[in-house]
């Protein structure tokens, strides 16, 4: 397995060939473009396809049409672009097609700016486009996880049929660092038995959204229903460090999980008996783990995050009143220091009960 330096963009690339994706729609975006940069240098040198889309709409719904094929797809943007890709999204959903949006957050609402965020947390897990579906949402922390978890999500998505997200923060999408480069694997599905591809095999397949009788979409959306259960159940995934006998948990993912993962250790240096849990994936969300830790020595929990509070209401749903859960975030590209979130972890453990911003 070779090492290379490169940044977590281009990790993207890296692992989405090595996962046997073969298609690549686009449309350059600050602070993501060098997705799409890596993608046009590699898919075609590999025998892929990259097309730069006229639009993020068109993208989204090229990545439709060959993940109907049953081919590997991906796509990705920026917050304001992935905003576009709603409803391909949705379609995509409706229709059961495997395919990979990234996503690398930038300041928002609107055209905000370029600095990293994680405002876009509501649109990713609660389903930015229309209809009852969910979207497999990945969280990496480090360039080697853009890699690794972009060849997770093109698994879950063919497993579950289902697109699946990665959702990074510029800062992670920017930062460069040493990466165990995969060998290349089979794609380990074989999508015959749905996919339309013109030949014998497959001709009478269809491949669609629309179900125009009630009863037939009611039904369609309880199969949804239940495949998502399905995934909720088996596909959790979050790291602890410390936690075993933390009176403060505190949650965060991606580059705050960085900055969190150090200030546990300085503030157990002063005494304070601190531990993170890092949600993986952020649906399915960890919560039953939350709910054990709520029981157990656990005095209250806290979720930092670079946005006004948005995964600590699914804290709050996990922990369900038996701790208090407290709030920190930074936001329009603003990234906490370790010292002032030791300090917002001396006030909650000495009294201050009161919610921080």
């Amino acid at each position: 397995m070779a090492k290379k330096f490169m940044k977590g963009n281009d990790s993207i690339i890296v692992g989405a060939l090595s996962a046997g994706c073969r298609a690549y729609y686009g449309y350059p975006i600050t602070p993501a473009s060098e997705i799409a940069h890596a993608a046009a240098l590699h898919f075609p040198a590999l025998g892929g396809t990259f097309i730069q889309a006229e639009s993020e709409v068109a993208a989204i719904n090229m990545c439709y049409g060959t993940a109907g094929m049953g081919i590997r797809v991906m796509t990705a943007s920026s917050s304001p672009g992935v905003s576009l890709k709603q409803e391909g999204l949705s379609y995509a959903a409706g229709a059961e097609l495997p395919l990979v949006i990234v996503n690398i957050n930038r300041g928002g609402p609107g055209l905000g700016n370029i600095a990293p965020e994680q405002s876009d947390y509501f649109q990713a897990t609660k389903g930015g486009g229309h209809g009852s579906y969910r979207l497999i949402v990945l969280a990496p922390n480090s360039a080697q996880e853009m890699c690794d978890l972009t060849m997770l999500a093109f698994d879950l998505a063919d497993r579950y049929r289902n697109p699946a997200m990665v959702l990074a923060d510029g800062f992670i999408g920017q930062m460069m660092e040493a990466v165990d480069v995969p060998q290349a694997k089979p794609v380990p599905y074989d999508h015959s038995s749905w996919c339309v591809r013109g030949d014998e095999a497959t001709r009478r397949n269809v491949v669609s959204s629309i179900v125009l009788d009630p009863h037939h979409l009611e039904a369609h959306n309880l199969k949804l229903r239940d495949k998502y259960a399905a995934c909720a159940r088996d596909e959790v995934r979050c790291e602890e460090y410390r936690t075993e006998d933390a009176d403060l948990i505190v949650v965060a993912y991606g580059i705050v999980s960085r900055i969190v993962y150090s200030t546990v250790d300085e503030a157990r240096e002063r005494g304070l008996k601190v531990g993170l849990l890092r949600p993986i994936t952020l649906w399915p969300f960890p919560s039953a783990r939350l709910a054990e830790l709520a029981v157990g020595r656990a005095k209250a929990f806290l979720s930092v995050e670079l946005n006004t509070g948005q995964m600590v209401e699914d804290v709050r749903l996990a922990v369900f009143g038996k701790r208090p859960v407290h709030f920190y975030g930074r936001c329009g590209g603003v990234v906490p220091g370790g010292d002032e979130i030791v300090a917002e972890y001396a006030r909650l453990l000495k009294g201050g009960g009161h919610e921080s911003h």
